[in-house]
């Protein structure tokens, strides 16, 4: 219960402030536990944010899990534009969770920094996996052009992580707009043309 409540502790003020801005002193004041009992838990600071961090893509692989479940029966642009449309608005993830990997990828510690995009690759391979295959069938059944999976992924990444961004210079309503005038011309993009 303890480590759940340190975890708990830390990622809230991880998410809120920054790994340099909390001292564990903070975070063992919150759980209502002196410092050198944190110990007992983490060896250090970096150990306990990296065990945050590794929640929070954990959280993330389950649901892209659930991601996969909700795509059965649609079609390649309904897949693609869920899919789209679910990691923008949560990154796969609860607020807080979502909040800490922003100021995480964004902002990341120095010292951390090669060992967390490490980490975020490897799990971000579940939905490099779905995505390959939802472009793949695409193509198979004529629906896609024919590009390099690779390619198609990358640029749906692109489009992703500049959408996902976009949420925070716009108001919501502006961002929905945005993101559906993109998706349209990202699809046009991709899709087969079927006019020939």
């Amino acid at each position: 219960m303890t480590v759940h409540k340190i975890k708990a502790s830390a990622l809230r003020l991880f998410a809120q402030n920054s790994y340099d801005a909390v001292p564990l002193s903070e975070i063992a004041k919150e759980v209502g536990i002196k410092t050198p009992s944190l110990y007992a838990h983490f060896k250090s600071k970096e150990e306990l944010f990296l065990a945050v961090y590794d929640d929070c893509l954990a959280e993330h692989a389950s649901r892209v899990r659930q991601l996969n479940d909700k795509l059965t029966g649609l079609g390649t642009e309904q897949k693609l534009r869920t899919i789209l449309y679910d990691v923008c608005r949560t990154y796969l993830l609860s607020e807080e969770y979502s909040t800490f990997l922003k100021r995480t990828m964004l902002f990341p510690p120095n010292a951390l920094q090669e060992v967390l995009r490490e980490r975020f690759a490897a799990s971000e391979e579940q939905l490099t996996g779905l995505l390959q295959k939802v472009f793949e069938e695409g193509m198979a059944s004529g629906v896609l052009r024919r590009e390099r999976s690779e390619d198609l992924i990358a640029s749906f990444y692109c489009l992703l992580d500049g959408s996902f961004l976009q949420q925070f210079y716009y108001r919501p309503d502006d961002w929905e707009h945005r993101l559906a005038a993109v998706w349209g011309i990202y699809w046009k993009g991709i899709a087969e043309d079927r006019t020939s």
